[in-house]
């Protein structure tokens, strides 16, 4: 029986503390707090982990230095605590970088500003990263020739983070600490009822890969279900303080721009931050702000055309970027925890991405509004605090729930990918750094496998580091279900990969068979 389908037969069968719902960062980050802790915890989502708004993020870690712009000095602090926490706890993963902010003609704070602004930024961070840096427009220019110096001001470089690994990675990496810890956590299995039973919570479930149909009790209830969280609220009779209003943002992946390893920044036309961001061989750039009502969004012409132009004002380029040039597209919405009654439109482009619990009590629901990776793990940590305050029984077991194993795991496992030796001489140093990122303890199943099939050590695709060791474990202890899991949110290969390169690359590996079920 595959782990997804023990999964299912596991929750469907057990009289739960807790179910949560939404298998994106906030519910990730929930259920791992909780199943540290020890208590009886499942989590249900309708797509695959990461599937939906959590799979299309800018895959920055930032203590959103545009928010002192609205003199929001508490709520940048808090976010570069978050930042700080997940750089110190994630070393292979979450990685410093430097921001090259530039400033040009036509509107935007003044270079001296920006300047003061950047040492605040600085020291709300707690000086954790390295100081920022003002530079002349010459000095830019000698730095990253890419960026357009007629018209540049100069700017300022610091510091935030990016995920390297890719945000859906990261995601499903919480997840799988979480089973670890006893969660039962389920993909692809969707909520479609509630009913407040007896104290309990009867939940009515379909798997949305065979159709099956499923119940299952559940004591208290996180809703973590991103962008859907106000339907479920009024699925589940909740009437909470905030609500969400929703921003769609878009990225487009071409061909790497610049070889720094720097992310560009640039204001948009409107005022709006626009990124340069490496990943994965390629740039990542974006994003769009614009106000959306169904969390369905895709994107539009006008979106592609508002990035391309923008990117083609800001960059010195040996030609103009086109829609030729795009890679891959990554559509997202952003859902936004506002109070009820707010004028969200008279000032959308100035709203947060804080997050807020509410807990009602008398329905033993708790909801998680807004929300974004950087702050992931202080919304675990007061989701967890709020289900234990609904009365759930504390095991109060104290295991980790966040961060890479401890240093003796790590050395165990380079120490063991060290002696495959001959076995697998094509692997190297940078695979093997990110195998710990991706699968960390679960790297030593990776080197069994390959000790046991030395052939299994060669890459799936040609220009591909991944190997068929990989593969076979993703499938194992993964839940993947489709090859979509696998290329979309497991690896970063359909986002960085031609489509027409991949496709010939999936049908002469004959991937497609292995996803047949």
């Amino acid at each position: 029986m595959s782990l997804r389908h023990e999964n299912r037969r596991r929750l469907t069968a057990t009289d739960l503390d807790v179910l949560v719902v939404g298998g994106g960062i906030n519910g990730a980050s929930a259920a791992a707090a909780l199943a540290a802790r020890g208590v009886g915890t499942a989590l249900a989502e309708a797509r695959d982990f990461a599937g939906f708004t959590s799979q299309n993020s800018s895959n920055l870690i930032w203590g959103g230095f545009k928010y002192l712009e609205s003199l929001e000095g508490g709520l940048v602090h808090r976010l570069c605590s978050g930042r700080n926490r997940l750089m110190r706890a994630y070393p292979s993963s979450v990685k410093e970088s430097r921001f090259l902010a530039t400033l040009t003609e036509g509107g935007g704070p003044s270079r001296s500003v920006l300047w003061l602004g950047a040492w605040i930024y600085w020291c709300l961070g707690g000086g954790f990263t390295q100081g920022p840096t003002l530079l002349s427009s010459t000095q830019i220019r000698d730095a990253e020739p890419v960026v357009r110096s007629v018209g540049s001001l100069g700017g300022v470089e610091y510091s935030d983070a990016v995920v390297t690994t890719g945000d859906a990675r990261f995601v499903f990496n919480l997840i799988r600490g979480a089973m670890d810890n006893g969660c039962i956590a389920v993909n692809y299995l969707e909520v479609t009822d509630i009913k407040r039973q007896s104290g309990r919570w009867l939940v009515y479930l379909r798997d949305n890969h065979d159709g099956g149909e499923f119940q299952t009790r559940a004591r208290v209830l996180v809703n973590a279900a991103g962008p859907f969280a106000d339907q479920f609220s009024q699925m589940a009779g909740v009437s909470t303080r905030h609500h969400h209003v929703l921003s769609k943002g878009i990225h487009l992946v071409v061909d790497r721009l610049t070889d720094s390893g720097r992310i560009l920044a640039f204001m948009t036309d409107d005022r709006r931050p626009f990124f340069v961001v490496p990943m994965g061989g390629r740039s990542c750039i974006g994003t769009t702000d614009t106000r959306v009502t169904d969390p369905h969004s895709q994107i539009t012409d006008e979106d592609r055309n508002f990035v391309l132009d923008n990117a083609n004002r800001c960059l010195d380029l040996p030609r103009l970027l086109t829609s030729r040039d795009v890679i891959a597209e990554r559509c997202g919405v952003r859902p936004l925890a506002v109070t009820k009654g707010h004028d969200t439109h008279r000032d959308f482009l100035k709203l947060s991405r804080q997050h807020v619990v509410e807990t009602t009590a008398e329905r033993s629901v708790v909801t998680i509004l807004g929300g974004k990776l950087t702050d992931c793990i202080r919304v675990g940590e007061e989701v967890r605090d709020a289900v234990l305050g609904l009365g759930v029984l504390d095991p109060q077991r104290l295991r980790p729930w966040y961060g890479e194993p401890d240093s003796d795991v790590k050395s165990r496992c380079f120490s063991r990918l060290s002696e495959l030796g001959d076995r697998a001489p094509a692997i190297t140093a940078a695979q093997r750094d990110r195998f710990w990122a991706w699968y960390g303890e679960r790297t030593l199943e990776l080197v069994d496998q390959v000790n046991d099939d030395p052939a299994s050590a060669t890459s799936i695709f040609p220009n591909s580091d991944i190997i068929w060791a990989e593969l076979d474990l993703m499938q194992r202890t993964e839940m993947i279900v489709s090859i979509d899991d696998f290329l979309r949110r497991r690896t970063l290969l359909a986002q960085t990969t031609d489509a027409r390169d991949l496709a010939v690359a999936v049908e002469n590996a004959e991937l497609d068979r292995l996803f047949l079920s």
